[in-house]
C-alpha cells in the first residue's frame, strides 16, 4: 500500500519551491471557553500565554499553498526534554481568508506521509491543515529512544495521551489567533490511533466544532483485551496482578467512549472499514451511537486496504470541514 500513498504524494505535490526562509514569531493567549467544570480535571488548562515560532519551508506554487513549520511549548513538562516542544506543519491556503482550519493527527506507526497528504489536500480545497505531532512522535522522540506514546506502561501511556490532548488545546488556541483562519470553523481529525486522540480532544475542547474519525471507535478494553495483538500488553498487566476490569478503569480517562456524549453537539463524521481487522466494528458502532448517531461512511475494506479508498475518504473529509 505504500506505493499508492507515494503516488498520491507525487500527484498532490505539484511544484515545490523551497522558499526564501521567512520566520514569524508571536505570542498566543489560551483562554478557556467556560469554567471547564464539565471537563475532567486532568484535561483542564488555566488561562495562559505561550510563544510560538513559524518558519516558511515550502511554497507549493501550482497547488497555491504554503507549508510552514511551527513549534511552541507543551503545557505539560514530561521527563524527556525533546517531548516538551510541540512541532507541527501548517498547510496554509494562499489568500487572506478567513478559511476553516483542521488539526490532523497521524496513525500509530506511520511515516507521516498519510497525514501530510490529508493536510495538503485540505489546503488545496481552501481548508487549512495543521498536522501536529503527538507526544513522543517525530522530533518529540530523541534519536535511538524506545519511548512510545503507546506502551505496556499503562501510566506512561495515559500521561502521554493527556499531554497530547492538552497540546491540541494549545494548537486550537493558535489556530484561533490567526487572522487568516475563521475562529468559528475549527476542527480536528485523525486516522487510526490519531482518530481516538482526535475524538478525545474534541470532547475536552469546545472550540473544535467539527470532528472526523477515520478508522476509529471507542471502548478499548472491550474491543482489544482478548485481541491477539494485545496479548503482550495483557500478559504483562496480568503478571503484575491486574485484570480486565482494573485495566478498564485505568484506561477510562483516555477512552473517547467515556465522554462521547460531549460529541453530540459537534458535527461528527466517521469513516469506517466494514472488514476492519484492527478496530472491531463494535468499537466503531459504540462510539457512533454514544455520539448521537451522526454521519458515518462505511468503506468495503479492511484497516489497511482502506487506503485504496483514500480519494473517496478525502472527498467526504473536505465536504465535512468546508
Amino acid at each position: 500500500m505504500r506505493w499508492l500513498v507515494a503516488c498520491l504524494v507525487v500527484m498532490f505535490a505539484a511544484v515545490s519551491v523551497h522558499a526564501q526562509e521567512k520566520v514569524e514569531k508571536g505570542t498566543v493567549s489560551f483562554t478557556p471557553t467556560d469554567d471547564q467544570k464539565n471537563i475532567p480535571e486532568r484535561y483542564r488548562l488555566p488561562p495562559a500565554r505561550f510563544d510560538y515560532e513559524m518558519t516558511l519551508k515550502k511554497d507549493l506554487s501550482l497547488s497555491d499553498i504554503q507549508v510552514w513549520e511551527l513549534h511552541f511549548p507543551s503545557p505539560v513538562t514530561s521527563r524527556i526534554p525533546a517531548n516538551n516542544t510541540v512541532w507541527a506543519e501548517y498547510y496554509r491556503p494562499r489568500g487572506p481568508g478567513p478559511f476553516p482550519c483542521v488539526i490532523v493527527l497521524d496513525i500509530t506507526g506511520g511515516n507521516q506521509t498519510l497525514s501530510r497528504v490529508i493536510a495538503q489536500h485540505l489546503a488545496q480545497h481552501g481548508v487549512g491543515g495543521l498536522f501536529v505531532q503527538m507526544a513522543y512522535y517525530g522530533p518529540r522522540r530523541p534519536p535511538d529512544s524506545n519511548v512510545r506514546l503507546l506502551s505496556v506502561d499503562v501510566e506512561q501511556t495515559v500521561e502521554g495521551v493527556r499531554q497530547t490532548v492538552l497540546d491540541m488545546r494549545y494548537a486550537t488556541a493558535w489556530m484561533e489567533s490567526r487572522p487568516e483562519i475563521n475562529p468559528k470553523k475549527l476542527g480536528i481529525m485523525g486516522t487510526s490511533l490519531g482518530s481516538f486522540i482526535a475524538a478525545l480532544t474534541a470532547e475536552m475542547e469546545p472550540k473544535l466544532d467539527k470532528v472526523a474519525v477515520l478508522l476509529g471507535g471507542g471502548g478499548f478494553i472491550d474491543g482489544f483485551y482478548y485481541n491477539g495483538m494485545a496479548a503482550p500488553f495483557r500478559m504483562t498487566f496480568e503478571a503484575l496482578g491486574g485484570d480486565k476490569e482494573m485495566l478498564k478503569e485505568a484506561i477510562a480517562p483516555v477512552d473517547p467512549l467515556t465522554m462521547a456524549y460531549r460529541l453530540k453537539d459537534r458535527k461528527l463524521l466517521m469513516v469506517a472499514a466494514k472488514n476492519d481487522e484492527i478496530v472491531p466494528r463494535s468499537m466503531t458502532e459504540d462510539l457512533w451511537k454514544a455520539a448521537g448517531e451522526q454521519q458515518i461512511v462505511w468503506l468495503d475494506a479492511g484497516h489497511y486496504t482502506a487506503v485504496l479508498y483514500l480519494m473517496t475518504g478525502l472527498d467526504h473529509i473536505v465536504d465535512h470541514f468546508k
